[in-house]
């Protein structure tokens, strides 16, 4: 486990523009939810503004979208490092967004994507799954495994001969990890040529249970994230009749997957000190390594969910760079 401040404060302190962004996120995503469980799209739509695709490198970085179904909008953007070198990694990014909101080509996760790109750097594939209520599980699963098999076996008509899918990653963030922790199940048990999923980078990921946390009692007027808004997303994203001991939710449950026969790649686990979802983030750690499965847990003691999309925050920076030693570790392990 490694902490990245030694000093946790008793009161979450977040930049003036920082807090202004949290504050019309949450005003608008909670005014977008309707009491009868669904999204109202077209009220989002008049504030969801899109990054469009730029085959013109800016800061190095240039993106191309890549359409996989399109009877069921399922795309991605890949975001091109022009770096010299070969053998560079391939990040597979799931976005957040509680399952029901949020794209590859919305300005947050565009940028955060071309950061991660340039940084690391690698091939940055962001997945554009599709979204609850309209669609339950398992449909963001399905569309990020099927992702990956359009790329084990369209790898030469998309990314260039430097990309290596044998040092392939997965990333995601909040609902995002929560999507990458279960399609790297099904890859593991799956067949592919070329993709070889090495490791795992998980980003306060988005699980949950029946029972109250200590966090999430005693956070729950936290930024983005509190007890009402995560229940509004489970139900919208869960079967009807299931609760959230339902083995997409709660990772280590009574309903748990089992993956302990199961080559599942090596994990960080992001943990902010101010994120009411921080006692299932460690449990789902505890149970990686209860599995036979090597884990690092990562602490930012004085942040909140969702932090490192901010780049204004210095602790943003410091996890692309702890992300981008974890990429390293494990090529060089290899």
């Amino acid at each position: 486990m490694a902490t990245e401040t030694s000093q946790p404060n008793q009161k979450l302190t977040i930049p003036l523009k920082t807090r202004i962004a949290l504050t019309v996120i949450s005003t608008f995503t909670d005014n977008a939810q309707r009491p009868d469980g669904t999204i109202n799209r077209r009220f989002l739509r008049l504030f969801d503004f899109r990054a469009p695709p730029n085959p013109k490198p800016i800061n190095s970085v240039s993106t191309s979208d890549f359409v996989v179904d399109p009877s069921r909008d399922l795309w991605f953007r890949l975001f091109t490092p022009h770096v010299s070198g070969d053998k560079i990694p391939v990040v597979v990014f799931f976005h957040g967004g509680g399952f029901a909101f949020l794209s590859p080509n919305a300005y947050p996760y565009d940028n955060v994507c071309r950061r991660f790109a340039r940084k690391l750097p690698a091939y940055v594939v962001s997945v554009n799954y599709r979204l609850a209520p309209e669609h339950r599980y398992p449909a963001q699963y399905d569309d990020g495994f099927d992702v990956l098999k359009y790329l084990d076996e369209n790898r030469g008509n998309i990314l260039p001969a430097n990309a290596d899918l044998s040092r392939c990653f997965f990333a995601g963030d909040s609902a995002g990890g929560n999507i990458a922790h279960n399609v790297a199940v099904r890859v593991c048990r799956g067949n592919f040529t070329a993709v070889k999923l090495i490791g795992m980078i998980s980003i306060q990921p988005f699980f949950g249970g029946e029972k109250r946390t200590e966090a999430e009692k005693q956070l729950a007027g936290a930024p983005l994230v509190s007890p009402n808004r995560t229940d509004w997303c489970w139900k919208a994203m869960l079967p009807e009749g299931v609760n959230r001991d339902h083995e997409a939710v709660n990772v280590g449950g009574p309903n748990a997957v089992d993956i302990s026969d199961l080559e599942y790649p090596e994990t960080m686990v992001v943990v902010a000190g101010f994120d009411p979802l921080k006692d299932w983030q460690r449990s789902y750690y505890e149970w990686l390594k209860l599995s036979g499965k090597r884990a690092t847990l990562i602490e930012y003691p004085n942040m909140f969910h969702a932090f490192y999309i901010f780049p204004e925050l210095p602790e943003s920076g410091q996890l692309i760079m702890r992300i981008k030693d974890f990429i390293a570790e494990r090529v060089a392990s290899l």
